[in-house]
């Protein structure tokens, strides 16, 4: 059986989320891969755009999850909340919590790592491909109001009630086996 991402959430309409870095399905740039997993990457999330969502939406929330990471739980690589409903597209290493590229107002909760940045793909050597799943929720709410240092899970327990429409854009990685080992 494969993890579903969506299993039990409700379903609602769908808009569209792409990226210039990479297609849907295809496989996540190597920048996106992870330096604090030490996966000879940059944790440098990539651009989005989004367009097609309702016309009521106050606000977004954007996840990227890795149902395919060997927990039992799936990782968390970022979560964001509270994005604009104005905005309509995320720079390049927007997730760096150093960079300053969120939109005012927007808030990165702590990932799996416990930091409030966006983490690149690690999967595990020889573990196979993994989807990186990003998840963009259109709300009926401004804003949403959790207590900062909350879990992504957290998260979507609290938006759950508020979603009218979600938009996937799902990239692959994998790491080969090491032959040193």
């Amino acid at each position: 059986m494969v993890n579903d991402p969506n299993w039990k959430l409700p379903d609602v309409p769908s808009f569209v989320l792409e990226s210039p870095d990479f297609s849907a399905g295809g496989t996540l740039p190597q920048w996106a891969r992870s330096s604090i997993a030490h996966a000879d990457g940059e944790d440098r999330s990539p651009t989005l755009h989004w367009h097609g969502f309702p016309s009521g939406t106050k606000s977004f929330v954007l996840t990227v999850f890795d149902p395919d990471a060997p927990t039992g739980s799936g990782w968390w690589h970022w979560a964001v909340l509270n994005i604009p409903a104005s905005i309509e597209s995320l720079a390049q290493n927007a997730g760096s919590s150093d960079a300053g590229l969120l939109p005012n107002g927007a808030i990165s909760l702590p990932n799996d790592l416990r930091l409030e940045t966006f983490q690149g793909a690690a999967p595990p050597a020889g573990h196979g491909e993994h989807r990186y799943v990003f998840t963009l929720s259109a709300l009926t709410v401004e804003l949403l109001d959790i207590p900062r240092g909350s879990t992504p899970a957290m998260l979507g327990f609290s938006m759950r009630d508020h979603v009218v429409a979600r938009a996937q854009l799902t990239g692959l990685s994998s790491t080969p086996n090491d032959p040193a080992r």
